[in-house]
């Protein structure tokens, strides 16, 4: 197998008498789908903000193609975060701006493109996700499908080479889950990113990722693919696949 394009090594963060982070290895390997699960509040959204560089860690590394984040000068650090993008569970999408400036955004804070090749980028995302049309709408006169692509839209119009997905799915109905499920495993495929989906969504998750991370008393419990973990012998792993435990 390749060497993996991000990995936590003995990573450890803590807000004062709460240990998140106890030691987690983690391997996310480019072009797939990492899914990172466990119950609410074990630190999954802290490991993002690690990744995106939103927090720093007490101690650990995290390795980039095999170098360390925390030794990436300036001009590097900033090179990765352009081709990172981050798609918050609540959209985040801004009400005073029309669906093509909302996903324009990232292009003209960013970039350095003329305003007709970012129109054109635009108009691209849009096409592909098939939200042709909503340009001139705004975000709350569409439903929260729309707005999960939307969201989506604006994450890949930079072309970035890795995404990370942060509880895509919270506050849909069930179809609508399993529709942007579907959206990230189609468009992945598509525009061949790297994907990092926290989750607690199982067993959904399971198929559209390639690997699954659980996460667990600041540690990585399991690592492994769907039929690893559906057939885990691990008594953490197994309680809470069968539990379906998301408190």
């Amino acid at each position: 197998m390749a060497d993996p394009f991000i990995q936590f090594v003995d990573v450890k963060k803590s807000f004062d008498a709460n240990h998140v982070m106890q030691g987690i290895n983690l391997y996310i390997y480019k072009g797939e789908i990492t899914a990172v699960i466990g119950k609410s509040g074990c630190g999954k959204s802290v490991l993002l903000k690690h990744i995106i560089g939103l927090m720093n860690q007490d101690s650990g590394e995290i390795l980039i193609s095999g170098k360390d984040l925390s030794s990436l000068n300036k001009k590097e650090k900033k090179a990765f975060k352009n081709k990172l993008s981050y798609m918050f569970q609540s959209n985040a999408l801004f009400d005073s701006l029309n669906i093509f400036d909302n996903i324009a955004l990232p292009l003209v804070e960013k970039s350095s493109l003329s305003k007709e090749k970012i129109k054109e980028k635009v108009k691209l995302r849009m096409a592909q996700l098939e939200i042709k049309g909503t340009e001139e709408n705004f975000p709350s006169e569409l439903s929260g499908g729309m707005q999960k692509r939307v969201a989506l839209a604006r994450a890949l119009v930079t072309d970035p080479d890795i995404v990370l997905f942060d509880e895509p799915t919270t506050g849909l109905d069930p179809v609508r889950k399993k529709s942007v499920h579907l959206m990230i495993k189609e468009y992945q495929k598509k525009f061949g990113f790297t994907a990092v989906v926290v989750s607690h969504e199982i067993p959904e998750v399971f198929d559209i990722a390639q690997r699954i991370a659980m996460l667990e008393s600041g540690k990585i419990v399991f690592e492994g693919d769907k039929d690893a973990i559906l057939n885990s012998d691990n008594v953490i792993v197994k309680s809470f696949i069968m539990g379906k435990e998301i408190i």
